[in-house]
């Protein structure tokens, strides 16, 4: 049976490794429209609060999109920029390589300064390098949607430490998409309705398969999820 995590604040604040220990990476997956970035900044704030040190740090997959001059290149239908968000619009074989540098380490035992890419939503391609991981972050939490599956492209199973799934149900994922659609697009509710029909909804079945492969499943704080988050993340 999946262990279930009720505080995930407590739980991460134990796994932080002592100085020139191996850095601990957790894997955070749940449904899009979830709030897995917002729990996990949130997760992270109260962490670094409570350790007196900036010793957590949270990063995206949003970073790992392939552009949209990459997407053009794609074979038919993978091409089909209505998908972008579908497992094959990410590059997985960089992602693999960047978390392999996470556990980076110098002869010293000092942790290695790391860079992650981030994604420009105004631009619509990724950018790379774009976020410092400073040698003082002991722990990472990697935030994302496919983080679990289980094919020979996207198989990360062994390069997390902990691979935790946000226990959000599929209704009040999709209402949560609606709303930030609708806010973000200026899309009316039956617009953003049919776009998630056809993508976002697909996506989620996806990530929903993969629940059972987690180590455990936390359940989200109580918070105002921000809405107006740009559509499309993850």
């Amino acid at each position: 049976m999946t262990a279930v995590i009720t505080d995930p604040i407590a739980t991460l604040l134990s796994l932080v490794p002592a100085v020139g220990s191996a850095r601990i990476v957790v894997g955070l997956v749940g449904l899009p429209g979830a709030g897995k970035s917002t729990q996990a900044k949130i997760w992270a704030n109260k962490v670094n609060e409570n350790a007196h040190a900036n010793v957590m740090q949270t990063v995206g997959m949003d970073g790992f999109h392939y552009s949209l001059a990459e997407l053009a290149q794609l074979p038919p239908p993978k091409n089909d920029r209505s998908r972008r968000g579908a497992p094959w619009t990410f590059d997985s074989r960089k992602l693999a390589r960047k978390l392999e540098e996470l556990h980076q380490q110098k002869l010293s035992g000092h942790y290695m300064n790391a860079y992650w890419p981030d994604f420009d939503h105004g631009v619509g391609d990724p950018v790379p390098n774009a976020i410092h991981i400073e040698p003082s972050v002991r722990l990472i939490l990697v935030e994302g949607l496919y983080l679990l599956l289980r094919n020979p492209e996207w198989n990360l199973k062994n390069l997390f430490d902990h691979v935790w799934f946000l226990d959000e149900n599929m209704e009040t994922a999709m209402r949560r998409l609606v709303s930030r659609h609708c806010q973000s697009w200026g899309m009316t509710e039956a617009e953003a309705n049919a776009r998630i029909g056809v993508n976002d909804k697909l996506n989620a079945e996806i990530v929903d398969q993969t629940r059972g492969y987690a180590e455990a499943l936390v359940s989200p704080i109580a918070i105002d999820i921000d809405t107006k988050k740009p559509a499309g993340s993850i």
